[in-house]
């Protein structure tokens, strides 16, 4: 994922999470806002609930993943927050419900 695409600033999460609305799903949290760029931005946050290091590094990678192999082109910030039930599923179940959350929005 470029770095263009990721929201790192520790004010634009805060304020993406004070003023947006969000999706709240089994396996996700999803705070989303209109921004100004023709692109998406993306902040992917795991919790140390989930595991190790290792563990949480591996699904943030899927989810980057997931996020470059479909493309949506909604210009928004995202801040996408994963709960511990991901664990219980492999990588086609979490595309496929990133993907229809995503969709839907």
């Amino acid at each position: 994922m470029n770095k263009k695409y990721i929201i790192k600033k520790n004010e634009e999460i805060q304020k993406l999470l004070e003023k947006s609305k969000k999706i709240i799903n089994k396996y996700f949290i999803i705070y989303y806002a209109i921004n100004k760029y023709d692109y998406n931005r993306y902040c992917i946050s795991v919790s140390k609930k989930i595991g190790k290091a290792y563990i949480r590094n591996l699904y943030k990678r899927r989810i980057k993943d997931i996020l470059m192999k479909n493309s949506f082109n909604n210009s928004c910030d995202y801040v996408i927050i994963l709960r511990k039930s991901i664990l219980d599923i492999d990588y086609k179940i979490i595309n496929d419900e990133l993907f229809k959350i995503m969709k839907g929005i």
